[in-house]
């Protein structure tokens, strides 16, 4: 949520497609991490809607990359995102609401890389490590889905692979420094911070295309 925002700021001829080749890094270092925990029955509903709704957003994405809508379109979903993290909802995991969190996550993620809170969402009160291993093989899945899509639809290319991989250089090294910190500072405490950063970089990317 931050990332994206920030990327359209400064250079957004490479959204969405850098912002999915690097979180694919990230996603798969964090799965590898912890994957014991994760329960396979979750998977597969999730894993489909996942894949429905990065065609749906391929399709959208081929209609705006390039354009003045796209940094409107990427300001949007980091708001919506910050504001379904910031919602509290509560919801059973059953076969539909994972089919339909995967659905909005694919939608998401594919447009900006962002599709992390359809499913905190969903798994917000499961015991924390099964909900972070199953977020993380989503995260990683979906990224594949998304650039897989993205590619079909001519949206991913050599320059974009080039700027992702000397951006993933510095991944290892950042999961690594992660982990510590992780044990050291709170989730509560970094929260606010990130989704108030998130959201003053989407206010000010949808302000500056509209002036």
């Amino acid at each position: 949520m931050v990332a994206a925002p920030i990327l359209a700021l400064v250079a957004p001829g490479y959204l969405p497609g850098t912002v999915l080749l690097v979180g694919l890094a990230v996603g798969a270092g964090a799965f590898l991490s912890d994957r014991a925990a994760i329960q396979p029955r979750d998977l597969p509903p999730g894993f489909a809607g996942r894949t429905l709704g990065a065609i749906i957003a391929a399709w959208a994405a081929a209609q705006v990359v390039g354009t003045p809508a796209l940094p409107i379109v990427v300001g949007a979903v980091v708001l919506a995102a910050v504001a379904l993290s910031l919602a509290g909802l509560t919801l059973p995991i059953r076969p539909t609401t994972l089919f339909g969190a995967g659905t909005v996550a694919g939608i998401m993620g594919t447009l900006t890389g962002i599709g992390a809170p359809p499913m905190a969402i969903l798994f917000a009160n499961v015991e924390a490590r099964r909900s972070a291993a199953t977020q993380n093989v989503f995260f990683a899945f979906g990224m594949t889905i998304s650039i897989t899509a993205l590619a079909v639809a001519g949206l991913i290319g050599p320059r974009h692979c080039a700027f992702a991989a000397s951006l993933a250089l510095a991944v290892p090294a950042a999961l690594l420094a992660a982990r510590p910190l992780a044990a050291r500072v709170a989730r509560q405490t970094i929260r606010p911070y990130a989704l108030g950063l998130a959201a003053c970089a989407a206010t000010i990317l949808i302000a500056r295309a509209l002036i």
